[in-house]
């Protein structure tokens, strides 16, 4: 636990990529009329969760307005609505929302990490980015010692976990199992609004992700 803290810290603090570390401290200032009366956190956020999981889920980054500004990923935007929702109705979450990092959610057996800490521009990080950030990745990894199952919400995800454990990818889809000597993954369509708002993805398709998930791990 305290290597977890001390790491989580280590994120925090990190402005290794100026782009994006003046990205969300502009974000943080100057905030959008919705939550104009909100403090944002503006930093680079840490994953969350169970240390023991089993599961564990891999995103994009933070949401300029999600969790930039809540300081816990996928909480305070539709993203994490869906998300949590969809967690707690197949025994990972304690409750099905995720609004602010006081509202009680305690994951169960799942741990939410993502591929990049800091909200990018048009939520399009540079490769240099991603590579910077990596080390995170990894050291979550060692310290994340029970993970069986990794979930991967959209196809940069799965490229990250196929890098993190040096296994070749394939190609990707929703609702896909990939079972690898170290590791089993499954791939999915991230809840973003462009996804779940157009119908590429419905909550029936998101649901059998963790059905899956579940049958799996537990």
């Amino acid at each position: 636990m305290k290597q977890i803290e001390s790491l989580n810290k280590r994120i925090a603090s990190c402005k290794k990529c100026p782009r994006l570390s003046v990205y969300i401290r502009d974000v943080a200032k100057n905030k959008v009329r919705r939550f104009k009366e909100e403090k944002y956190y503006g930093k680079p956020l840490s994953g969350f969760g169970d240390i023991n999981a089993k599961l564990l889920i891999i995103g994009l980054a933070p949401a300029a307005h999600g969790g930039n500004r809540t300081g816990r990923m996928f909480t305070g935007d539709s993203s994490g609505d869906w998300l949590v929702k969809a967690m707690y109705k197949h025994g990972f979450a304690s409750i099905p929302t995720s609004q602010n990092i006081n509202d009680g959610l305690v994951l169960k057996n799942a741990y939410i990490t993502a591929a990049v800490r800091c909200a990018p521009p048009q939520n399009k990080p540079s490769k240099e980015e991603m590579q910077t950030c990596f080390e995170y990745l990894e050291q979550e990894r060692e310290m994340l010692k029970n993970i069986t199952t990794i979930l991967c919400l959209g196809k940069i995800a799965y490229d990250t976990a196929c890098k993190l454990y040096q296994i070749k990818s394939e190609k990707f889809g929703h609702n896909k199992l990939f079972q690898y000597d170290k590791i089993k993954i499954i791939t999915s369509y991230h809840p973003s609004k462009q996804n779940t708002q157009t119908g590429r993805l419905t909550w029936s398709q998101w649901a059998a992700v963790f059905q899956r998930a579940k049958r799996i791990t537990f």
